[in-house]
């Protein structure tokens, strides 16, 4: 008899479940990653339709409740915000939410006044401050913004009217600008050209200061929400008394 045949048979080696192969730690990963992405999904719905919301009431309450220019500071950063927090596409959709859904309370017209310029502005601006570019380069796209903004209204007003509202802005132009060659004893009288330039001037000008006010809310509102922007030049923080 051959040694080999009596010897006892040697059990089958069987896969040990404690050393799960390669594919099988893949699967463990994707499942463990599944559940957050399923939270971070209905959040960023409801975060975006929250400050969506949070857009058009602040419009809203400016329209028919105006407390002068403390709302309107904050038109476009919800939406801003809505950038920081959850990226570029979740800003459009903020955007055309918050359109829509002044559409359905106000009417298509004063929604289209909202979405341009302002809505426009918070996915510039958002997208402005999470690249942390400078204030002046944010300040001054946003200022450009606003003012094809105002020619916008301006055009939009003129054409549901049937007037030239472009007129009544160069009136208030030619007596601002006809007070000060009064006060700078100029005896001259301004051309058709100055004024029409003087009132382009005067409305970014207006647009500068809005765009400034702007930032510095954002600033002081958004670093205690934990999304802050870029931080000021050094004279703002001198002069705000701030660190940070």
């Amino acid at each position: 008899m051959n040694i080999l045949d009596s010897l006892p048979d040697e059990p089958e080696e069987t896969p040990s479940p404690v050393s799960p192969t390669p594919n099988n730690q893949l699967d463990q990963q994707k499942q463990l990653k599944r559940p957050q992405l399923q939270v971070d999904a209905p959040l960023r719905m409801v975060e975006t339709a929250f400050l969506a919301s949070t857009a058009s009431l602040i419009w809203f309450i400016n329209f028919y409740f105006p407390l002068g220019p403390v709302l309107r500071i904050f038109f476009p950063v919800p939406i801003a915000l809505v950038y920081l927090r959850w990226g570029k596409r979740a800003a459009w959709m903020a955007a055309v939410t918050s359109g829509l859904l002044l559409a359905v309370l106000m009417g298509p017209v004063r929604s289209m006044l909202f979405v341009m310029p302002f809505a426009l502005m918070g996915v510039l601006l958002g997208a402005t401050w999470h690249r942390r570019v400078p204030w002046i380069v944010s300040i001054t796209l946003g200022m450009l913004l606003g003012t094809l903004g105002v020619f916008f209204r301006l055009w939009l007003l003129s054409v549901l009217s049937g007037e030239d509202l472009w007129v009544y802005v160069i009136n208030q132009v030619t007596e601002i600008i006809e007070w000060i060659f009064l006060k700078l004893e100029i005896l001259a009288t301004p051309s058709v050209f100055f004024i029409q330039v003087g009132a382009v001037l005067l409305v970014a000008f207006n647009n500068l200061i809005y765009l400034f006010v702007v930032h510095l809310s954002a600033w002081l509102l958004l670093d205690r929400l934990g999304n802050p922007i870029p931080r000021p030049p050094r004279w703002v923080q001198v002069l705000m008394d701030y660190e940070g």
